[in-house]
C-alpha cells in the first residue's frame, strides 16, 4: 500500500456501494437544455394541456377510471416533484451561462488593453512621423524654391543682357 501524498485531499470514507459517476460537463449541457426548455411556449402549452387532460380525465371518466380524485393530490406531487428538480437544473443552466459570461467578459477586456495599446502605439508612430517630415523638403516647397530662383536667374540674366528683354 502506497502512503498518501500530502499535496492531495484524503479519499473519503469508503461505503458500502460505489458513489455514481457522472461527466458534469455532459450533466451541465443536459440542464441547459432542459432549462431552455422550460422557458418556451412550448412547454407552458404541454403543461398546460397535461394538466387539462388529467383534471378533465379525473372528473368526467367513470369513477372506477380515475385514478385522482377531486383534490388531485397525485397531480400535486408531480408538479411539485417537477418543481423540485427544475429549479436547481435551471439554477445550473445559469452558473454555467455566469461562467461563459465572465470568461467572454474577461476575453473582450483582454482584446480592448489590447486595442488600446496599438491605437497608443500608432499614435506613437503618426507623431514620429509628423516629426520626421516636418524636417523633410516637400514637394511644394521645392516647387515655390524653384521658381523662386528662376525668378532670380531670369532678372540676372536681364541685368547682365538687357538686350535680350
Amino acid at each position: 500500500m502506497t502512503t498518501p501524498r500530502l499535496d492531495q485531499p484524503r479519499e473519503l470514507r469508503r461505503t458500502l456501494l460505489p458513489r455514481p459517476h457522472y461527466d458534469p460537463e455532459s450533466f451541465g449541457r443536459l440542464a441547459e437544455v432542459f432549462a431552455r426548455f422550460l422557458g418556451t411556449a412550448r412547454f407552458l402549452v404541454y403543461m398546460t394541456a397535461f394538466v387539462a387532460v388529467w383534471i378533465g380525465w379525473n372528473i368526467l371518466a367513470p369513477s372506477w377510471l380515475r385514478w385522482d380524485p377531486y383534490p388531485f393530490i397525485f397531480l400535486t406531487l408531480m408538479l411539485s416533484l417537477q418543481a423540485s428538480y427544475a429549479a436547481p437544473l435551471i439554477l445550473l443552466a445559469q452558473n454555467r451561462q455566469g461562467d461563459r459570461d465572465r470568461v467572454q467578459y474577461e476575453q473582450d477586456r483582454s482584446q480592448n488593453e489590447r486595442s488600446i495599446a496599438d491605437t497608443e502605439y500608432l499614435t506613437r508612430e503618426i507623431a514620429g512621423l509628423r516629426l520626421a517630415i516636418s524636417e523633410v523638403a516637400t514637394r511644394d516647397f521645392l516647387r515655390s524654391e524653384l521658381q523662386q530662383m528662376l525668378k532670380e536667374l531670369d532678372g540676372e540674366r536681364k541685368e547682365s543682357h538687357p538686350t535680350l528683354s
